[in-house]
């Protein structure tokens, strides 16, 4: 996960199987997301959390990475900031 972060943005906490919601945090609004994401869990729901400190540098990765880390088909996308 270490070298995940020179890309820009990677995966904090997964579900299990696909999300219908992804969070995308930074700094330290992370923690704010993780437990977010605790709570929405715990009532059922499929939450991914990923961490955003540097949208420059993700946008730079190949598409495939990007694809991976915010699926284009998972439309339901919170930043919190």
């Amino acid at each position: 996960q270490v070298a995940d972060i020179a890309k820009g943005g990677y995966i904090l906490k997964d579900c299990a199987g696909k999300p219908e919601l992804i969070l995308i945090a930074t700094g330290s609004e992370v923690e704010l997301a993780v437990n977010a994401a605790a709570e929405l869990t715990a009532e059922g729901k499929q939450v991914r959390v990923v961490s955003m400190p540097s949208t420059d540098t993700f946008d730079k990765q190949d598409a495939a990475y990007r694809e991976a880390v915010l699926p284009s088909d998972v439309t339901a996308r919170i930043a919190i900031e």
